[in-house]
């Protein structure tokens, strides 16, 4: 199983956005503090207030604030709006007809461990990554 740079990245804005909930933050600062392309992280942040978890507010002192208390974000859903093709099995193609596996079968294992595995991300909310961002890398710099 991977995640994409784009779902880590995401983590990323929104535990910078939850440690500063008292004021809007930057694309720029948080691109700065994480070193990470502004320009990738402006398409994280779009998608992210589209879905929801972020809002943004436009102008000269616009910035991003979550838009759900951190408590009321799952990681599950996250990773579900993050990752639209995330599949198990992307496609087994040509080799449907020539494996001895019962793809059938091992569909149903994969897709249960999938179901698992949201599941388990499900039962943790951001504020968890706020507790001790830095065991997930997500450490915010210093000021």
């Amino acid at each position: 199983m991977r995640l994409t740079q784009f779902s880590e990245y995401a983590l990323r804005l929104l535990v910078f956005a939850a440690a500063h909930p008292d004021r809007l933050v930057t694309i720029e600062e948080a691109a700065k503090a994480y070193d990470i392309s502004r320009a990738h992280l402006m398409k994280v942040a779009n998608l992210l207030v589209r879905q929801g978890f972020l809002k943004g507010v436009r102008g000269r002192a616009g910035g991003l604030a979550l838009a759900r208390e951190p408590d009321r974000i799952t990681l599950g859903e996250l990773i579900r709006a993050t990752e639209p093709a995330f599949s198990v099995v992307e496609c087994f193609g040509e080799a449907e007809g020539h494996s001895a596996l019962r793809l059938d079968h091992w569909r149903g294992i994969l897709t249960g461990a999938m179901d698992e595995f949201l599941a388990e991300l499900d039962r943790h909310r951001l504020t968890d990554l706020l507790d001790d961002p830095g065991r997930l890398g997500l450490a915010l710099p210093a000021a």
